[in-house]
């Protein structure tokens, strides 16, 4: 892809989609929201209409995230286009919500919290190209 798609609103508005041409699908949540499963819902089926059926790595900015409902996070396990998910946030509640997801539920893949943009855009490009196992 040579152009970055459009930056999409998700319905509910809460979160705003877009496919870079880096080829990272970039999921932005405004910020303080309090994700419900509506919300979540809206998001996946956004990432999967965007990508079709390929498979792309995904940066999930979730900075200030207030907080997410119990029926988010299990949507947030049913499998999507993403092939890994680097979520990204930068206080301790977003490290305690990304952690509290990850030891609750089981990603449907590799999935890694970050504190630097750089890190986790790094990461999701290195391993794009090969499985990782989880």
């Amino acid at each position: 892809m040579t152009e970055e798609s459009p930056r999409t609103t998700i319905d509910g508005g809460k979160a705003t989609l877009e496919l870079r041409t880096d080829g990272i699908v970039h999921l932005a949540w405004i910020r303080g929201v309090r994700i419900e499963e509506p919300d979540a819902r809206a998001a996946m089926a956004a990432v999967d209409e965007l990508c079709r059926s390929d498979a792309h790595p995904m940066l999930v900015d979730m900075e200030t995230t207030e907080a997410v409902s119990r029926s988010a996070r299990s949507v947030f396990s049913i499998p999507c286009a993403a092939s890994r998910i680097a979520l990204l946030g930068k206080s301790p509640v977003d490290r305690l919500l990304a952690n509290f997801f990850l030891g609750v539920h089981t990603p449907p893949c590799p999935t890694r919290f970050f504190t630097s943009r750089a890190d986790a855009t790094a990461w999701l490009l290195a391993t794009a190209a090969a499985p990782e196992p989880r």
